[in-house]
């Protein structure tokens, strides 16, 4: 059995993260059919079979425990997806996870990034702190600005700059770190709101 099958994740104003449904397909491809996604995001995502098999690769990745990608959502708009936010264990035996998300264009600017990487923040470390977790990692190209503000705010401070690795990544990259609140008291500093899509993630990490 799934310990975390159906978990639905509580954030702040009315923010929750649940997994995703069938029904959220069209509002995947609605979130995909924006500039700003295909400038940031690694995968793209576009027709009705290819929204399928992005979502069975989630479920297949959440079963396999790799992988837990939530739907970011707010109560009073029906459920529609507002973004995904997902945390990235592919060696569930290393102490470190990497944490990304993307928001839709209408949700950009309303604080949900912000809310929703708080939220997965606080549950990777629930739920997962007993196996060994102790730190969660969030990349992003050099010229995401809203995603840093976004990262700093929620406690991630930068780590680390990686190199470019052109063509696919032509610019360096920020690698900011939250650790464990066992390992470290980290205080949230107050920033703008972000407005970028979302964040680019490693090196061969997709959305």
């Amino acid at each position: 059995m799934d310990p975390y099958d159906g978990s639905t994740v509580i954030g702040s104003e009315g923010l929750r993260l649940r997994r995703w449904r069938e029904e959220d397909l069209p509002a995947l491809l609605r979130a995909y059919d924006d500039p700003a996604m295909r400038r940031w995001l690694d995968t793209q995502v576009s027709g009705a079979e290819g929204a399928t098999r992005w979502l069975e690769t989630r479920r297949t990745e959440w079963a396999a425990g790799t992988r837990f990608a939530f739907a970011v959502t707010e109560s009073g708009r029906d459920g529609e997806p507002l973004g995904n936010i997902v945390l990235k264990r592919p060696d569930p035996a290393n102490d470190c996870a990497e944490v990304g998300y993307w928001t839709t264009a209408p949700a950009r600017g309303r604080g949900v990034a912000p809310r929703a990487l708080a939220a997965l923040t606080d549950w990777a470390f629930a739920s997962f702190g007993e196996q060994g977790l102790k730190r969660l990692e969030l990349l992003h190209q050099v010229d995401n600005e809203a995603s840093c503000r976004v990262a700093e705010k929620c406690g991630y401070a930068l780590a680390r700059v990686i190199p470019a690795l052109p063509p696919a990544y032509p610019l360096d990259g920020h690698v900011h770190m939250r650790e464990a609140p066992a390992a470290a008291a980290l205080s949230r500093p107050a920033g703008r709101r972000g407005e970028a899509a979302g964040t680019g993630g490693g090196r061969a990490s997709g959305r």
